[in-house]
């Protein structure tokens, strides 16, 4: 393996160096644990390092990963795993001789309690939240075999083991780091961490006993290495990119939008040949979320408390006209429900959502008992810097139909603190898939659950109740056919004001392959090569 200095290099030519992928990510990596793997950042870390169950394929269908089959009982509440014998954690200290063991059906059963034991504090503890059974719903059978066993039949539930949060971890590393875990990773994955300095710097090495292999029956990954800096500024991450410093970038930045794409969103022709362009749907919905649990003192006391108003907000902007010139068209304006475009259960035919119409708007506030808006109190809009002009151009518009929004920006742990403690009223947000089903996205409005997901503390007993339904519905179409009663209920209720369903846009050197997009967005390395100009 080539050392430490020869991939920290900026462009040498090293052996080593060629098959060494780089990217940058600006926002940092809070953690390496999967138990917290909550944000795109870890999430791309994680999948690295570790394994799930079973996973999804570039087609978002769930596919065998440690477990090479499963089978499922009748009454569709025990599935039992069949794993791999060929799988061995990293090399690591934690082991008696350093050398990484094979894993086994125990650490399945280790890694899920460990996800819903409250002293491990996991963000994804929800996901498992009155789903499985009080006894025994993790259970290693033999080393091989194990079995998950629901409290009721949940048919998304292979989504959600395909989720980072239940990768397979190893319980000698977890006792020997304890709260160091989070920068002493040990998994199963195609990469192992070599060297994590926080903020500067990050090194995955191949791991050279992954059990996947290629077509030919070559062991993957290909990669030698994956490198990952943590430049804070996408100005500075486009010009090491511009450089060849970087391998890709995942999205541009608006600053610089207009230099690379067209108001089309495609490459500026001074481009063409230099780069690569990729667009994919990404089952991402951006929104703005209104609270609307009428026990909140905050929702008692503004206007937003009447869903004309909210209809209103949803009337009274253009999401057309705001994606082709603040967004260069990345992305689709979200003129249906919140369920994204790129699910196979959106349907923009069946569930109509809010196209631009200013007069219906000042209909609504009217209505409402605030004709051309008189005396309706301004209404706080909280966002983070980088979506404040997207914030801005739909506050200019509401202005125009007699909407005063004031638009405040603020930090981004803030904004995720106020929303989880129902302190935020009119907040902008994102809904990014966990896994590929509708149901993920209606868990943001189900009167049962929390916030999170439910920030918006949404609570309508019709919508509870196909909800309910849905989950034990196997047959895709009948169950397509809910979620879309219940995405319309959602949008006739306005907890929501949906901009638009996200793409995945990368920016890739022309030297890069083997390098798929994915609706989730996953960092997929495991088969990619880089041939650069020598």
């Amino acid at each position: 393996m080539a050392s430490i200095t020869q991939f920290t290099a900026c462009g040498g030519r090293s052996a080593g160096y060629g098959q060494v992928f780089r990217y940058n990510e600006y926002s940092g990596i809070a953690s390496l644990d999967p138990a917290f793997a909550k944000n795109q950042s870890v999430i791309w870390a994680v999948h690295q390092l570790y394994n799930t169950l079973v996973e999804t394929d570039n087609n978002l269908r769930i596919v065998p990963s440690l477990a090479y089959r499963w089978d499922v009982s009748d009454d569709r509440l025990t599935y039992t795993f069949h794993l791999r014998n060929d799988v061995y954690f990293h090399d690591d200290a934690a082991f008696a001789d350093g050398k990484g063991r094979r894993m086994t059906a125990y650490d399945v059963e280790y890694s899920y309690k460990r996800i819903v034991d409250p002293a491990t504090a996991s963000s994804g503890a929800w996901i498992f939240n009155n789903r499985i059974a009080a006894t025994d719903g993790f259970k290693a059978l033999d080393d091989s075999t194990f079995r998950l066993t629901l409290s009721r039949p949940f048919t998304p539930v292979l989504g959600l083991l395909s989720m980072q949060y239940c990768s397979v971890v190893a319980r000698e590393a977890v006792l020997r780091y304890g709260p160091d875990f989070r920068s002493h990773p040990v998994g199963t994955g195609p990469f192992a961490l070599k060297v994590w300095e926080e903020g500067q710097t990050m090194i995955m090495v191949k791991n050279p006993r992954y059990f996947e292999k290629d077509s030919a029956g070559n062991r993957l990954p290909y990669l030698e290495a994956i490198k990952t800096s943590f430049f804070d500024s996408k100005a500075t991450e486009f010009m090491l990119f511009r450089q060849g410093q970087l391998d890709f970038i995942n999205d541009i930045e608006a600053s610089f939008k207009d230099e690379i794409l067209t108001r089309k969103g495609q490459l500026r022709t001074d481009w063409e040949g230099k780069i690569r362009l990729t667009k994919h749907a990404y089952l991402n919905t951006e929104y703005l979320g209104i609270m609307v649990d009428s026990n909140n003192a905050l929702v008692r006391q503004s206007p937003l408390r009447m869903k004309a108003i909210r209809q209103a907000i949803n009337y009274g902007f253009d999401r057309r006209k705001m994606m082709m010139y603040l967004r260069n068209s990345i992305g689709t304006p979200a003129e249906s429900g919140f369920i994204p475009s790129g699910l196979p259960s959106f349907n923009d035919s069946i569930v109509k959502g809010y196209t631009f119409d200013p007069d219906k708007a000042r209909r609504l506030l009217a209505e409402a008992g605030f004709p051309e808006g008189r005396n309706l109190p301004a209404i706080k809009l909280l966002t983070i810097a980088i979506y404040s002009d997207l914030a801005s151009f739909i506050a200019r518009q509401l202005e125009e139909v007699g909407l005063k929004i004031q638009v405040e920006v603020v930090q981004k742990s803030l904004l995720l603190e106020q929303t989880a403690k129902s302190q935020a009223l009119f907040f902008r947000g994102s809904w990014m898939a966990d896994y590929p089903e509708a149901e993920n996205y209606l868990s943001v409005f189900y009167g049962k659950n929390p916030a999170p997901p439910n920030y918006t503390r949404y609570n309508n007993a019709a919508f509870d109740k196909l909800y309910e339904a849905a989950i034990i519905t196997e047959n895709d179409s009948l169950r397509y056919t809910l979620y879309q009663q219940m995405d319309q209920l959602v949008i006739r209720d306005a907890p929501v004001v949906p901009l638009w369903y996200d793409e995945v846009i990368h920016l890739e050197q022309l030297w890069v392959s083997g390098f798929p997009a994915n609706g989730l967005n996953l960092l997929e390395l495991r088969r990619t090569k880089l041939n650069r100009p020598q």
